[in-house]
């Protein structure tokens, strides 16, 4: 239990380091110092820093999927389901910074590191986009492309949550009562670009009205 406990606490610090000072600017020199570990402890587990990076992308996506996956389970149908994974994904951000931070940077590295984590969503993010499809087929949703639309509002999620000093040349402070107002007006966004209009009761015939 131990042993184990150790693999994850270089993992965690792994997650931490890679996702606010980058992964390139981090060295294993240095995590073994936060950890106040040697170095071949680190290699003990992950015998190269490629392979411990592998490693966090893997616990990192399968966090991601079982957290989303657990949302959209337990949400409604038609655009319920969208915002149960908006929720979601705020949930996330607000108290997982680091982890939304670590999925950049590994989307920055490019091949292999992003063809992983690519590799590790895609799943979710086939299922998602037909459901879009879906919906969209039966009306229930206004025609958009649905994997340009997952984009956007992951994009959106993220960045309202992530890009600082963005909002704060917006006037806007990473606070976690706007980081709400925030999510609430992206769902009011998305609601009204995916939500149809009801059909107008037609007019009751003139005799009816007299």
């Amino acid at each position: 239990m131990a042993e184990r406990s150790t693999a994850d606490r270089i993992a965690d610090a792994a997650l931490a380091a890679f996702g606010t000072r980058g992964y390139e600017a981090t060295s294993l020199d240095d995590l073994a110092r936060e950890l106040g570990i040697r170095k071949q402890t680190i290699l003990y587990w992950y015998p190269s820093k490629e392979q411990l990076l592998a490693a966090v992308i893997d616990r990192t996506t399968g966090e991601l999927m079982i957290r989303l996956e657990r949302a959209v389970a337990a949400s409604g149908p038609g655009f319920g389901r969208i915002e149960a994974i908006v929720r979601a994904m705020s949930r996330l951000v607000a108290r997982y910074p680091t982890m939304l931070g670590f999925v950049r940077e590994v989307s920055r590295l490019g091949p292999p590191a992003s063809s992983r984590l690519t590799a590790a969503i895609a799943p979710l993010v086939d299922r998602a986009s037909g459901y879009l499809a879906a919906e969209m087929d039966a009306g229930r949703m206004r025609r958009h492309d649905p994997r340009l639309l997952l984009l956007a509002a992951y994009s959106m999620v993220t960045g309202l949550a992530t890009e600082v000093e963005v909002l704060r040349a917006f006037g806007e402070e990473p606070t976690l009562s706007s980081l709400v107002r925030r999510r609430n007006e992206l769902l009011t966004l998305l609601r009204t670009a995916l939500v149809p209009e009801p059909d107008p009761e037609p007019a009751a015939p003139v005799l009816d009205r007299l």
